[in-house]
């Protein structure tokens, strides 16, 4: 396979890498962060390294790292992002989410999200008593994992795995909810 430049790279993926890490991070300053620096570390592999021999999947897994990276260096990691870290598929959630926080007022949009709110708490209530406990305090309630922890004597690492896990059951079980309506 014949070495591409970078600037080839660049104009060939720019669009579907930058619509790839849209759907995994809600602002687009964000996004594009992630893409120079992705487009950047590509740059340095391929100028210090030997070229990188499969190009896609090398920048899908170098935004993907960055994005996952992005969420790490925060202290506290919201559903959505949660839910989007490990999501192979683009855009589910992000769509429940814009409806949510919509402006729009109309009586379709209040029925659907009094549906999805109600789908939401129903699938939270599901959660083991743990999962749902750390999800309510970070979520719903504000709090800081650290301060959790501080109070209830819970690890950190301990906290955010099961708030992961319940982030996981909820994505699935909401799954359900987008494909009925999306």
């Amino acid at each position: 396979m014949p070495k591409h430049t970078v600037a080839e790279v660049f104009t060939a993926y720019r669009e579907r890498l930058l619509k790839f890490i849209r759907s995994k991070v809600r602002l687009l300053e964000d996004a594009e962060d992630i893409l120079q620096d992705v487009f950047y570390q590509f740059t340095r592999v391929n100028e210090l390294a030997q070229p990188v021999e499969q190009t896609a999947a090398w920048l899908y897994r170098a935004a993907r790292n960055r994005i996952i990276d992005r969420y790490r260096k925060q202290e506290d990691i919201p559903f959505s992002a949660l839910a989007l870290i490990d999501d192979e598929e683009t855009g589910d959630l992000c769509d429940i989410i814009d409806i949510l926080s919509s402006d729009e007022t109309t009586p379709e949009t209040h029925a659907l999200r009094a549906l999805i709110l109600e789908e939401i708490a129903a699938a939270i209530d599901e959660l083991p008593p743990l999962q749902r406990e750390i999800f309510v305090q970070t979520e719903l309630l504000n709090l800081p994992v650290k301060e959790i922890a501080q109070n209830t004597g819970v690890p950190v690492n301990t906290l955010l795995s099961r708030k992961h896990y319940a982030v996981v059951h909820l994505r699935e079980r909401l799954q359900v909810l987008y494909a009925d309506f999306f």
